[in-house]
């Protein structure tokens, strides 16, 4: 067994290569596994679009300077931070160019079992390999905790799939296919079939489709920006605070909390799919299937209600995700039973470690304890900072490169504050001057307040950087 490190990241999506690139800066001893964007190259369909806006898009390095922005610009395809859809394909291909230009050291190898002994985990890898962490963090997304309900989940994989079964759609030209659900993947796999020249009809629970509105002017009065204003996840106060606060929002009642998980940014189709969906193909809603069965190679779906039945070729769930810790096999029941659960997902505390001690958890599996946001890219600058800082200060490794290339606190090893005004005090610096040692404060100027010396650093604010007294 080979030398105990100090951290072991499992998953490579946008949050485990998030975490990774700022582990990598801080100097920490860690090591990474998993296939980078392995859900969204096998599991997400060909000609799909993000329904997140391009600004919110971003996986989370400390300096952040390798955004999506920066990925177009280095390799000539078109950008908007707001108002034009992000493709499937340049998603995939900038979390790669991510991972590439940052360095990350990304074993495509699986975590096959964890077991907790003592202080430390002992992990044991696909091809074998044992090794021992002092922390875990599980970044696994979504892959293990596709949800199809009954009585769709009693038909054969010949008959019935979830979306996250295909890639390409294109080999269901010419059959006839029944898509279930009422959701962005609902409407946008319907769309896809349709284009590809199946036959399609949508069934959903729901009694109406709801749409996302029409971008909102990012340049709008003030007023009205201040009555609807703009967020990662989309617009609106309560959308605001799910999309900065997840540190505030793991303070509300547990109840409250998996609720709002579950229903808030709910089903809905993005505006610019709309004119893709309505009139192309029948929508039909206020409809559930309660039985299931096929015959003679088709599959027969009971509507509830005495609605007519359905037949069709293949019946595809776009019914979502629901977190199940009893799939994710390499955590061993041991450990599954030591954790503290709230909506079925571990229990985090504000550093996302769990109840199991140096054992964490980050990415949609903890959006009942800090939020919808964490079903999102979006999420990964708060989940990756939060925790980077805290390992790092576990660690007690400092990266010396990253604090003097302006990119870290080197008090709290975060992203710090950006000071946006001149420096109108004698003696203030701002961070294109780096201060590298301090000075005696400056006396205070008249009618203005006097800082206290050392750096200002709030952490959890990805947009600001930090100043110095010289």
């Amino acid at each position: 067994m080979s030398d105990v490190i100090d951290v072991a990241v499992i998953g490579a999506g946008p949050y485990g290569l998030s975490l990774a690139a700022h582990l990598s800066a801080a100097g920490v001893n860690y090591r990474h596994f998993g296939v980078p964007m392995r859900l969204w190259r096998s599991a997400m369909p060909q000609g799909m679009y993000l329904k997140s806006q391009g600004f919110a898009s971003n996986l989370s390095d400390p300096g952040g300077t390798h955004t999506l922005e920066a990925f177009c610009q280095a390799t000539s395809h078109p950008y908007k931070s707001y108002g034009l859809p992000v493709s499937l394909d340049n998603f995939v291909n900038y979390g790669q160019w991510f991972s590439s230009q940052l360095d990350l050291k990304v074993e495509e190898v699986l975590v096959a079992g964890l077991v907790r002994q003592g202080e430390v985990f002992e992990l044991t890898l696909a091809d074998g390999e044992q090794f021992t962490a002092r922390r875990v963090v599980v970044a696994i997304g979504v892959e293990h905790f596709a949800y199809v309900p009954s009585p769709l989940a009693e038909l054969p994989a010949s008959a019935c799939t979830h979306t996250s079964a295909h890639t390409d759609l294109a080999a269901f030209s010419g059959q006839e296919v029944v898509v279930i659900g009422a959701g962005q993947s609902a409407l946008e796999t319907a769309a896809l079939l349709h284009e590809s020249g199946a036959g399609v009809q949508v069934l959903a629970r729901r009694p109406a489709i709801r749409w996302n509105g029409q971008p909102l002017n990012p340049v709008r009065p003030l007023l009205q920006r201040l009555r609807e204003p703009e967020a990662g996840l989309g617009s609106g106060w309560s959308t605001w605070f799910y999309s900065n606060h997840p540190e505030l929002f793991r303070r509300l009642p547990a109840s409250t909390r998996v609720y709002r998980a579950r229903t808030a940014l709910g089903p809905a189709g993005a505006s610019w799919l709309r004119p893709r969906v309505e009139g192309q193909f029948p929508v039909r809603t206020g409809q559930t299937a309660i039985s299931a069965k096929t015959l003679d190679g088709k599959v027969q779906l009971r509507i509830a209600g005495g609605g007519p039945d359905v037949t069709a070729d293949h019946v595809i769930a776009a019914t979502g995700y629901r977190i199940n810790l009893k799939r994710l096999e390499f955590l061993p029941e041991a450990v599954r039973s030591s954790l503290q659960t709230v909506g079925g997902s571990a229990a985090v505390g504000g550093d996302y470690q769990s109840s199991v001690p140096g054992l964490y958890f980050i990415g949609p599996s903890v959006a009942p304890s800090m939020g919808p946001v964490m079903r999102f890219v979006f999420g990964s600058e708060h989940a990756a900072t939060t925790v980077g800082r805290a390992l790092a200060g576990i660690s007690g490794r400092k990266s010396s490169a990253a604090v003097a290339a302006g990119r870290l606190c080197p008090a709290t090893m975060s992203k710090p504050w950006r000071y946006r005004g001149p420096a109108r005090e004698p003696g203030f610096a701002a961070p294109s001057a780096l201060i590298t040692a301090a000075g005696p404060r400056p006396a205070r100027a008249a009618g203005r307040r006097r800082w206290s010396g050392g750096w200002r650093c709030r952490p959890r604010t990805p947009s600001l950087s930090c100043w110095r007294w010289l």
